[in-house]
């Protein structure tokens, strides 16, 4: 593992105590003095190491979505079968809403609806990191088809589509209710749905 210069390091401090910032406050709501109260640095020392706020807000993003994409990965690596893959990921959410793996919840989630038209870079982003889990459903769901675990009729595409956006629903919902129950139901219906529509 190479070893960070201590401009490097300090890059990296600055990310990682904005990226919970703009999780939880989004774009807007993120302000530079909220940035250097979270880092204890003078303006000086935060635009030492980044150009303006919108590559601060790219790289927190980037940082946010890489501890999700580390902890499902490992997550799901546990389980050499397609339906092992696929119950781990909604074990992954289980809870979500209670215990995120970044503070104030799923980044792309919360990326998507802040960014939404007002912020392109954001959006794109965004729509990357969506793309990314659907790809990476799409294969899990592909090899338990070349198993034999999954129906060969099965959609790849649409059956990712699908349970993403329930996962995704089941947060927003139980965030804007404070009931997380709300999402580990949807979670327990997908199991359904795997067991009942997808296994073979």
């Amino acid at each position: 593992m190479p070893v960070l210069s201590k401009s490097e390091k300090t890059k990296q401090f600055i990310i990682e105590k904005a990226a919970p910032l703009f999780n939880k406050k989004g774009y807007a709501g993120t302000s530079m003095n909220d940035i250097m109260v979270a880092t204890g640095l003078a303006k000086g020392g935060v635009y030492g190491h980044f150009e303006s706020k919108d590559e601060i807000a790219a790289a927190a993003f980037e940082f946010c979505l890489n501890k999700v994409r580390t902890n499902i990965l490992l997550t799901i690596n546990q389980h050499p079968t397609a339906l092992g893959k696929l119950f781990s990921i909604l074990d992954f959410y289980h809870n979500y809403t209670l215990k995120p793996t970044v503070e104030g919840g799923c980044p792309i989630l919360n990326t998507a609806i802040d960014a939404d038209d007002a912020y392109p870079f954001l959006k794109k982003k965004a729509k990357n990191a969506l793309n990314e889990m659907l790809t990476a459903l799409q294969q899990i769901i592909a090899m338990g088809i070349a198993k034999n675990e999954i129906k060969p009729s099965v959609n790849t595409r649409k059956a990712s589509e699908m349970i993403f956006a329930q996962i995704e629903g089941g947060i927003m919902m139980a965030k804007v209710s404070d009931d997380v129950t709300l999402l580990n139901s949807v979670l327990d219906n997908l199991k359904i749905y795997i067991v009942t529509h997808l296994k073979i």
